[in-house]
């Protein structure tokens, strides 16, 4: 066990003991700054990964023009950011701002399309490394994780700290990225811990130090407790993670139910859950949000072409079929129309993803002007499921073999390598009008 005086550097993963007076400050192996030293740090497993800036990050490293600009992730000026570098953030900007928002605040920023497939394909590379140290391995988003990484030090020869450090450096090597690590002894704490340091931070939270660690935290850093459930509390005087402290939990309880008891162990640093590896996906999706209000099915009909093939592809990537199909429409106003259907044959293709969607999409072309428009795969199973055909539907595994070419074709000469009919003409159409 790490005593209180134990130094572990970053850089070169070196062991040393610190002294009983001054904190080292640079690495005796090394001279690196990278210093970690804490009591419990060989006795915590919980960890949460955060990939820095990741889809802002993986463009600068892909384009090195980009290095020392701000850049902004997003799309249109009626979109919203995805993702802000850390240059961009200096100028207020944050993730799921308004685009027009953001650029009024940074309006030199170099706004990059997202490439979801490409985050896509590095997140799973990410997630290949993380599995190298632990089965239990939860995933949250595209580029974040909880980790269980109890009983490997055998496996790996290290403590949980030391293994996250190595994984650290090999994602930077290897992918030239860098993550962010927070560990404790449970999910909530190594959250909070991975935004601590950022980036390229590693942050630990020990059972000794909780309660005075959270006691001056905004109550808003616990999950769940959004705006709404903010002010409500803030009503009642409890502002800070010390407000909840200083309460009894029969009183929280009798307020606040069974929340308020939740209230009171997170406030203590008492969090229940446990990593479940990988969770399971429950749906498959894509949508886009327009520069000016559409209206026109013979408008919206191509845009809806284009994101059942992107959601055709990622069933096809990911191994699913789907069964159900969701369409999501937001009008000018900002209310949100959804429209499903369900029940049919186990599918991956994208004309007959648009074919039923293109069904639910007609009736809702009332007149009504769209600013978003999306479609999303439900009820999903196995991929080897999908596109048998039968007596009646002979064409079903044809038309999965053409989905196929066209999906090496693309990957080959690029996503407008091939064009259908209906996305092409939309494309001439646009040109004239431009």
């Amino acid at each position: 066990m790490a005593g209180a005086g134990t130094i572990l550097c970053r850089d070169c993963l070196a062991r040393s003991a610190g002294s009983a007076g001054a904190p080292a400050r640079r690495c005796p192996v090394c001279g690196s700054p990278r210093l970690l030293v804490h009591p419990e740090l060989d006795t915590l497993s919980i960890a949460h990964i955060d990939c820095d800036a990741f889809f802002a990050a993986i463009e600068k490293r892909d384009n090195p023009e980009l290095a020392d600009k701000p850049v902004i992730i997003g799309g249109g000026k009626r979109g919203v950011v995805s993702t802000a570098c850390y240059i961009a953030r200096t100028f207020g900007v944050r993730s799921a701002m308004p685009m027009f928002k953001a650029l009024k605040a940074c309006p030199d920023a170099v706004v990059v399309r997202p490439d979801i497939e490409k985050y896509s394909r590095i997140g799973r590379q990410i997630r290949a490394m993380m599995l190298d140290l632990t089965p239990a391995v939860e995933p949250v988003s595209i580029d974040e994780a909880f980790l269980d990484l109890s009983g490997t030090q055998r496996l790996h020869g290290a403590p949980p700290a030391e293994t996250l450090m190595r994984f650290s450096k090999r994602v930077e090597r290897e992918l030239a990225l860098s993550v962010s690590v927070g560990l404790s002894y449970n999910k909530f704490l190594a959250k909070i811990a991975s935004d601590l340091d950022k980036p390229r931070g590693f942050a630990v939270i020990g059972r000794a130090e909780v309660v005075s660690f959270l006691a001056d935290k905004p109550i808003g850093i616990i999950p769940g407790v959004g705006k709404v459930t903010q002010e409500r509390l803030a009503k009642d005087g409890l502002r800070l993670i010390a407000d909840v402290q200083r309460q009894s939990d029969a009183d929280l309880a009798r307020r606040y139910g069974e929340e308020g008891l939740r209230l009171a162990r997170l406030a203590r640093g008492e969090d229940r859950r446990i990593v479940k590896p990988e969770r399971e996906t429950k749906s498959v999706s894509a949508e886009t949000t327009f520069d000016e209000d559409i209206g026109e099915a013979e408008r919206l009909a191509p845009v809806l072409l284009r994101l059942s093939e992107k959601v055709a592809l990622r069933l096809r990537k990911a191994d699913f079929s789907a069964r159900g199909l969701t369409l999501k429409m937001k009008t000018a106003d900002f209310r949100t129309r959804t429209r499903a259907r369900s029940g049919f044959p186990p599918t991956q293709l994208a004309s007959r993803i648009f074919e039923i969607g293109r069904e639910m999409l007609a009736k809702e072309c009332d007149g009504t002007r769209f600013r978003l428009i999306g479609i999303g795969a439900s009820d999903l199973g196995p991929g080897a499921e999908a596109d048998r055909g039968d007596l009646v539907d002979v064409t079903a595994t044809r038309d999965a073999g053409v989905e196929r070419a066209i999906d090496r074709l693309r990957d080959k000469f690029g996503g407008d390598a091939v064009m259908r009919g209906l996305v092409f003409g939309a494309k001439v159409e646009r040109g004239r009008r431009g």
